[in-house]
């Protein structure tokens, strides 16, 4: 993992992931190691996180390990992965799925409030 890539759980996720997102968007990825698309996905994103650098960071979420089941079911999570973006301390978009990089290079763009002069 990069930098911009790390690991959360239910007892981080408040401060890595909603306090963080007031800082720069934070894009969360709800994955499960049993689940194809989530490792179709996964190298996918960690082009994105060189793409975009440290203007948005990338926490994973795996929700079989330990409590993290609790997050996947407080969001509503339907299937996995699921990638959720948070900024300013809310969900402000979400798919579900394994996306291309355009895809998801869109959506981070359309979504979130980058400056890209930074």
């Amino acid at each position: 993992m990069t930098d911009s890539i790390f690991s959360v759980d239910l007892h981080t996720f408040d401060k890595l992931v909603i306090q963080a997102s007031h800082n720069k968007p934070i894009l969360v990825d709800l994955w499960a190691d049993w689940c194809s698309p989530c490792l179709v996905i996964a190298p996918i994103l960690e082009k994105v996180s060189h793409e975009f650098g440290d203007q948005i960071g990338i926490a994973k979420v795996e929700v079989d390990d330990g409590e993290n089941m609790k997050l996947a079911g407080h969001y509503k999570v339907r299937g996995f992965p699921t990638i959720i973006l948070f900024q300013h301390g809310e969900e402000i978009a979400r798919f579900s799925g394994a996306k291309p990089l355009q895809f998801i290079r869109h959506f981070i763009e359309e979504h979130a409030d980058i400056d890209w002069n930074t």
